[in-house]
């Protein structure tokens, strides 16, 4: 499949991928037909998807049966009035009918907004209104169905509600009832052309209002490399990326580049995540390759791996935070497996990333993706050395590379913000070593100026993650009179550790942090806590904890006031 959209399709070295990477791109590309529908026709009764769920019920679904039920859930949505351009919720969990609707937008020419299943109506109501939101798809639950319909009264543009079940409130289509009815989908003459909007994704929110992602019909091209390399998938592969289908993760580990690479979509559909659930999941499906984020490898090497047979899992990788060192060695160390870091956004596919060929730094995000001209910036926008640390760019004054985002949605002020002067910048920050590996510091502005020195939270979690002790933990910068900013780490503890809490553990670490990295970046202020502020995606919100540290230090000093003026009056 993937030779009809590269000129090479095997690479054997850095060099080989930097020089040779070549795209081939069709005219009006769509990745409903062109890829899945085009798996159907050459081999229909390939596996393409495998969904299981927490009552172990399993649902395979050939590469012909993704065809004939998208085909059917197009027409569906063509009865319901959603035509081409017309934008589209999707809040369907890890449901399989998230990926029948997926596929069915595409082949209709409709632009799809996936979204989480935690929204609130207020955060519904927003959405709708910021993209002109025509209809929802939604899972049947009570607390989604409340939340869509809440949002009703305030959302002019919302027409149509559909629930696939379980329940169907009134007011909502019934997806099982209707689709049936259907009339045969005929395919559009002209659905869409490669610079319509295809995807749209709200970002997490880490800091301020959620900006609305536009990608195009281009953008599915762009994770070829994100599955068919960094994954290493190939036919006989199974994957499961551990992601909501509400986050753009999903459609770089669940979609786009496992079907170009013709592998196995595993979909795990269930409640609450445990580690062991996972790892039963790899056990007993037999699953070949596995992406999560760094929280969930934390998670599982802390469970006791001789529980578990694992003997099928080949090939392992890493994003949506910075992977700490301690703990890819501990997962190399109990599975003889190295995890193999990537990095990129929202508004990119994979822009860095550790490939088959590469041997991975742990800690490192790895190499740039070809596809992109990578650079890292001072302030300035001069070029960074080797050693030095700066913002992550990518270069666009020859155009918007394919995978790169079109802008935010109905907001140029803020996409001229990150897009100006020939470069869109991440605003992550990250420095090179001489090998050409880039090194993860942190957002641009999570960087801690402390006493003239430029301290990175990255470097100071990576250092605290290496104690026994520390499960999780954020590095932010408290305000200071004398430094100007002093470094904080707020820690969750393993259970164990829980009950010695207090004034020797914080010595402790701290004492660890300094023989761990450079004595100035150890934590002045340590604060034990149940768990981290997180968004609806699972980042660290840090924002969270300045702002309540910013308040804290607000209140001591209206306290100091409040106490001087009472001396003076006396």
């Amino acid at each position: 499949m993937i030779e009809r959209f590269l000129t090479q399709t095997e690479f054997t070295s850095v060099e080989d991928f930097r020089e040779n990477l070549r795209f081939i791109v069709p005219d009006n590309f769509n990745f409903a037909y062109d890829v899945v529908d085009a798996w159907a026709e050459e081999k229909p009764g390939k596996l393409a998807m495998l969904w299981t769920d927490d009552n172990d019920e399993c649902i395979r679904f050939t590469f012909s049966d993704l065809k004939e039920q998208s085909d059917r859930a197009a027409a569906y949505f063509l009865t319901l009035g959603i035509g081409r351009g017309d934008v589209v919720m999707l809040i369907l969990k890890r449901r399989y009918e998230f990926w029948l609707s997926m596929l069915a937008l595409h082949k209709i020419g409709a632009v799809a907004v996936p979204a989480t299943h935690m929204l609130t109506t207020h955060d519904i109501v927003y959405r709708n209104n910021m993209a002109g939101v025509k209809a929802i798809v939604c899972v049947g639950d009570d607390y989604v169905m409340a939340q869509v319909k809440g949002s009703v009264a305030r959302s002019p543009s919302l027409k149509t509600l559909v629930s696939v079940g379980p329940k169907v409130y009134d007011g909502f289509h019934d997806w099982h009832k209707e689709w049936g009815g259907a009339p045969p989908f005929v395919r559009p003459a002209h659905a869409n052309s490669n610079g319509d909007t295809m995807l749209m994704y709200f970002t997490s929110g880490t800091s301020g209002e959620p900006k609305m992602v536009a990608h195009d019909y281009l953008y599915p091209l762009g994770h070829i490399v994100t599955g068919v390399f960094w994954h290493n998938l190939a036919e006989d592969s199974i994957h499961l990326t551990v992601a909501d289908t509400g986050w753009g993760k999903a459609a770089w580990g669940k979609l786009y580049g496992q079907w170009f690479a013709g592998a196995v979509v595993f979909v795990f559909e269930h409640q609450k995540f445990t580690a062991d659930k996972i790892m039963r999941k790899i056990e007993q499906y037999r699953i070949t390759s596995l992406c999560a984020p760094p929280t969930v490898y934390r998670f599982m090497i802390h469970e006791d791996f001789t529980k578990y047979d694992l003997s099928s899992l080949r090939y392992c990788c890493t994003a949506g935070e910075a992977l700490n060192p301690a703990v890819f060695d501990k997962f190399f160390e109990l599975t003889g497996i190295m995890l193999r870091e990537g990095f990129g956004q929202t508004e990119t596919t994979m822009t860095l990333g550790t490939m088959p060929w590469m041997t991975p730094k742990p800690g490192s995000m790895g190499m740039p993706n070809p596809q992109y001209d990578i650079d890292l910036v001072r302030p300035d926008g001069t070029p960074c050395g080797d050693g030095e640390k700066g913002e992550i760019v990518i270069h666009v004054d020859g155009g918007k590379p394919l995978g790169l985002f079109k802008g935010y949605y109905r907001d140029g002020e803020r996409t001229a913000q990150v897009w100006h002067d020939g470069l869109y910048h991440t605003g992550d920050m990250a420095w090179r070593d001489s090998d050409g590996y880039y090194w993860f510091e942190g957002r641009v502005d999570d960087v801690i100026k402390s006493s003239g020195y430029r301290i990175g939270p990255f470097e100071v979690e990576s250092a605290l993650m290496t104690h026994p002790a520390v499960v999780e933990c954020a590095i932010t910068g408290v305000p200071d009179d004398i430094r100007g900013m002093v470094v904080k780490a707020t820690v969750v503890l393993g259970k164990e550790w829980k009950g010695k809490a207090g004034d020797d553990l914080v010595k402790e670490l701290q004492a660890h942090v300094k023989r761990e990295t450079a004595p100035y970046k150890y934590p002045r202020i340590i604060e034990f806590v149940d768990e981290l502020p997180k968004t609806i995606s699972g980042k660290i919100r840090r924002v969270e904890i300045r702002e309540k540290d910013g308040l804290k230090v607000e209140l001591r000093m209206k306290e100091k006031e409040r106490v001087a003026c009472l001396s003076h009056s006396v």
